[in-house]
């Protein structure tokens, strides 16, 4: 069981950056995949970013250049960096995990989810 706390969200204005924040509460990060998912009012939830066990990223084609995921175990912590932000990443960011090394892009693929943080990018 693991818990997950997203921080550092915000307003920005287009062009900007953010970096969001996941903590988790487990004694050990290392064994769990975790992605990073958003979601607007009325769509599903959008997969964007994955990072694996060993550090191994991917991204969604249109944050790619733009968004940056890396991980520190030892802090128990998940980061994505953001940068060059559009009105069109206005969206609440969550991030997920799942324990193995497997890595998906489908919400239901990941058993242990944070409350979510909101990016609102406005001019």
């Amino acid at each position: 069981q693991v818990q997950l706390v997203e921080s550092g969200g915000g307003f920005v204005q287009p062009g900007g950056s953010l970096r969001l924040s996941c903590a988790a509460s487990t004694s050990d990060l290392s064994v769990y995949s975790i992605a990073w998912f958003r979601q607007v009012p009325g769509k599903e939830r959008e997969w964007i970013s994955y990072t694996s066990r060993s550090g191994n990223a991917d991204y969604l084609d249109s944050i790619k250049g733009r968004f940056t995921s890396s991980r520190d175990n030892a802090k128990k912590t998940v980061y994505l960096q953001m940068n060059s932000l559009k009105p069109e990443d206005t969206a609440t960011y969550y991030c997920a995990a799942r324990r193995g090394f497997f890595v998906a892009i489908s919400a239901n693929d990941y058993d242990y989810w944070g409350q979510g943080t909101q990016v609102t990018v406005f001019s």
